[in-house]
């Protein structure tokens, strides 16, 4: 969790190096390019970077190169840097189509949270007093296991379910968590079918507004596999949006540099061929069953900080790097797509 913990497997079969990263802006790709950059696969990004073509324009690779040479020289710091300011701009992101969700459907809805791993946005919600009718997390059993046993042996973990339950049915072993308002689901993405029947006896109700969150997970599926996820959401649920923050314009230098370190520590990212572009993004979603869909990349949505929280997140953790973060930026997004039989105005939801 924020305050203590590791991270997720994502939910899909992949590596355990995905998920929900709580320490940086893209988690594992995003330290592979900082590594890099870093020195650790320095060697072999400084054979790459020399060969042509580079498809960034000579303006961009002149102080791009000199950045990461300074990020060489910086090693971890600059590394870190990178991180917290692309992670800031991911919670803000993310944090805000949610709540423009909450508020479109005043927070009678259900959230699914996919790959949840140890995140932290149910307590997030019920301190800022935005929990949805019923809270779900789905994640590998032994990803459940242990955010269990963090949730049983940490208070300030387990009063806030204990405060937010009503009745008598309150279920918590070591593969699941089932309260009335917050359930934890072990189960297996790739298996859309068998996730429903789960879902469903932790009390999900189809016929409510529903919210499905997933960072860092569709990108381990095969675009199959994804595809069948994205088809199974949009026509179970009449009233429904989907969030998804991954990788995006994987297909230029940059991009395949990014690959590159993954494969070098054994990650390999499955799907990376939807992750094209912010237009391949949006045709996925569109082609299985989605109403309206939109993509931008995490740039824009840094630019669309209030300028008071950029000055005060820049001054905490210096970036002196704006050519290297710009371009890693670049290469993640946040796609959101809706299908809304009651009018509630889902298609309505942007920047």
């Amino acid at each position: 969790m924020d305050e203590a913990a590791g991270q997720s497997v994502p939910s899909c079969g992949g590596p355990p190096c995905g998920g929900r990263p709580m320490r940086g802006g893209g988690g594992r790709a995003a330290e592979a390019v900082a590594a890099a950059a870093g020195g650790r696969a320095s060697q072999v990004s400084r054979a790459r970077l020399s060969r042509p073509p580079w498809r960034l324009p000579p303006a961009t690779l002149s102080p791009l190169l000199a950045s990461m040479r300074r990020m060489r020289r910086s090693g971890v710091p600059a590394r870190t840097r990178l991180s917290a300011n692309g992670y800031y701009a991911r919670v803000h992101g993310v944090s805000y189509l949610i709540k423009a969700f909450l508020k479109k459907t005043e927070c009678n809805c259900q959230i699914v949270n996919l790959g949840a791993g140890m995140d932290t946005l149910f307590w997030r919600l019920k301190d800022e007093n935005l929990l949805p009718k019923k809270y779900f997390e789905v994640d590998f059993p032994m990803i459940v296991a242990r955010k269990i046993h963090h949730i049983k042996s940490k208070p300030p973990l387990s009063k806030p379910i204990m405060e937010s339950h009503s009745g008598d049915s309150l279920l918590i072993d070591s593969h699941s968590l089932d309260s009335s308002r917050y359930s934890i689901v072990g189960a297996d993405l790739r298996f859309s079918s068998d996730l429903e029947d789960k879902l469903k006896k932790h009390n999900l109700d189809v016929h409510l507004p529903t919210l499905l969150v997933a960072e860092c997970v569709l990108v381990y599926m095969t675009p199959q596999q994804s595809a069948e996820l994205l088809k199974w959401a949009a026509s179970t649920f009449p009233v429904v949006m989907f969030i998804n923050y991954e990788q995006v314009n994987m297909t230029d230098r940059f991009g395949q540099i990014m690959i590159e370190n993954l494969q070098r520590r054994q990650c390999n990212l499955a799907g990376v061929e939807v992750c094209r572009s912010l237009d391949s993004q949006r045709e996925r979603l569109l082609r299985n069953g989605w109403e309206a869909a939109c993509a931008i990349d995490m740039m824009k949505v840094y630019s669309s900080l209030p300028q008071a929280d950029v000055k005060r997140i820049e001054g905490l953790e210096f970036l002196d790097e704006k050519e290297l973060f710009e371009q890693l930026m670049q290469h993640y997004c946040i796609c959101w797509a809706s299908k809304d039989s009651s009018n509630l105005g889902l298609a309505d939801i942007t920047f």
